[in-house]
């Protein structure tokens, strides 16, 4: 049976133009994984992606995957951006890990807080990625192209919204290129954020977080733990399939399609799919949508 997003696939291409996107990986913990991971990167080429970031995975626990990945892509001729987090780092590491990144190649990266590593005391010398930003930029002036986090549905320390707002601003004040967004699902969320931030002079690109649904539990617990609302309706309707994969899948491909619809007629300037170390989902979302090679695959 339909659901009300079904969408014509040659009109959703004709009302959608193709914009930029990018994609985003987590760097395997295994030989297999690697070799995986290589497979769906081939796939997702076919999308023609500006640039693919790599996180540090759970924990920020693997930097040296994290940039093994990188060069990866790299070599396969694609842009690659490292996550790079500040947290219990000191200015000496973070030095020598720019300094790496240079004489990689690479032009691109995310500044992020980060998460304290277990066990440990203190901040170190950077408390917040407004200090990472500011330090990337009095190290290597443009080099760089910086993204930084943006959070429409504010970030679930943030005091409140307003106190996020301002933290972003400081963010972009401190030379920030551009903002990917946590993943959401609410797109008056993206549009309100992006016009409080234009109206206080934060006028950098503000692109969208775009999660496929690949499974109903995996997403739900996701959104709860980063913050991000989950419609209560499509919850619902994700908790009604049980084990149906089929129909979870099916579903999500229609919500997501149907977000991706919205923000790009709003005028979202590109969208930046947390892939989840998978091809399938993205690069039918993307087929629907008119994007890349997949649109006539």
């Amino acid at each position: 049976m339909g659901t009300p997003f079904e969408r014509n696939d040659t009109m959703t291409a004709l009302r959608t133009p193709p914009r930029p996107i990018s994609l985003e990986f987590f760097p395997p913990k295994t030989a297999d994984g690697v070799t995986n991971l290589a497979a769906v990167r081939r796939q997702l080429y076919a999308l023609k992606p500006q640039f693919c970031s790599v996180t540090y995975g759970a924990g920020g626990s693997t930097q040296d995957g994290t940039f093994q990945t990188i060069k990866a892509i790299l070599a396969e001729g694609c842009e690659g951006a490292p996550h790079f987090s500040c947290i219990g780092a000191s200015r000496d590491s973070l030095r020598d890990g720019l300094g790496a990144f240079r004489n990689a190649g690479i032009r691109r990266v995310v500044a992020l807080r980060g998460d304290l590593p277990s066990g440990y005391g203190g901040f170190g010398e950077f408390r917040y990625s407004s200090d990472l930003v500011a330090f990337i930029r009095s190290e290597t002036a443009d080099h760089f192209h910086i993204e930084v986090a943006a959070y429409p549905e504010m970030h679930p320390q943030a005091r409140s919204p307003q106190a996020d707002l301002q933290a972003y601003l400081t963010k972009v004040r401190a030379g920030a290129s551009s903002a990917i967004t946590q993943m959401l699902f609410n797109s008056d969320a993206y549009f309100r954020f992006v016009d409080e931030a234009q109206a206080l002079g934060a006028a950098i690109p503000v692109v969208p977080g775009i999660m496929p649904i690949i499974n109903a539990s995996g997403i739900i617990r996701f959104a709860d733990n980063c913050g991000a609302d989950i419609p209560r309706w499509v919850r619902l309707r994700l908790q009604s399939f049980g084990d149906d994969n089929a129909s979870i899948r099916a579903f999500g491909l229609d919500v997501v399609t149907n977000l991706c619809e919205r923000l790009l007629a709003g005028g979202a300037p590109a969208l930046h799919f947390y892939t989840m170390n998978q091809s399938t989902a993205t690069l039918e979302i993307c087929r629907r949508l008119g994007i890349g090679d997949a649109a006539t695959a």
